[in-house]
């Protein structure tokens, strides 16, 4: 039988919460608030669902790598995240439910996490601390689009670049992992820098 654990129209203040338990289904939301709490997660994004709510000020640490999850419904502020995010997004969008609609990021610092395939969404992303090399980060790509489309990617990244070049709306920014995404592409991590350190809108 599966556990449902329910963090719902409630605020927590200072609390430690492991995310640990494979056969349990987390819920947080609606109308949870957390401020100042420390969230471990060390389960997949199938067994996460984020509903509707506020993170403030709040130390999220992935333990094992989270992949593929959306952070659209929840407003997280002045956050800090740290371990492994494969295919996150983060930031309200206006392009999917209204449920999506009701979240936002805003003064939260990655510099310590590993981004690949993270997309950030109608978000200032001067406000963002994003992490340095072997991550990088495509600031407003389709602006840059014609520009980036120009160079000569080794292997298959141009592949990426044109998913990189046609987001959906409102997406301002999109993270990447050098050594992850060189292996996928079929180059190396040099090879890929030296193109990237061409590259307009780019962030390293």
């Amino acid at each position: 039988m599966t556990l449902n654990i329910h963090y719902a129209n409630r605020v927590l203040e200072g609390e430690h919460l492991e995310l640990t338990d494979k056969t349990a289904i987390c819920w947080f939301g609606p109308n949870v608030t957390l401020r100042g709490c420390t969230l471990v997660t060390n389960i997949s994004a199938r067994w996460l669902h984020l509903v509707s709510g506020t993170l403030s000020d709040c130390s999220i640490q992935a333990k094992s790598e989270l992949k593929t999850l959306s952070w659209a419904a929840m407003k997280v502020r002045g956050c800090r995240f740290k371990g492994r995010f494969s295919g996150n997004d983060f930031g309200f969008r206006e392009d999917v439910d209204e449920r999506w609609r009701a979240g936002g990021i805003e003064d939260c610092d990655f510099s310590e996490a590993v981004l690949n395939g993270c997309r950030f969404f109608n978000c200032d992303m001067r406000t963002i601390q994003l992490p340095r090399w072997p991550c990088f980060t495509f600031l407003d790509a389709r602006r840059h689009a014609t520009e980036l489309a120009r160079r000569a990617w080794p292997g298959s990244f141009d592949s990426v670049i044109r998913t990189v070049c046609d987001p959906p709306t409102g997406t301002v920014a999109s993270a990447w992992h050098a050594p992850t995404i060189a292996k996928k592409s079929g180059t190396t991590v040099d090879e890929l820098r030296a193109v990237l350190e061409t590259a307009p809108g780019l962030f390293m």
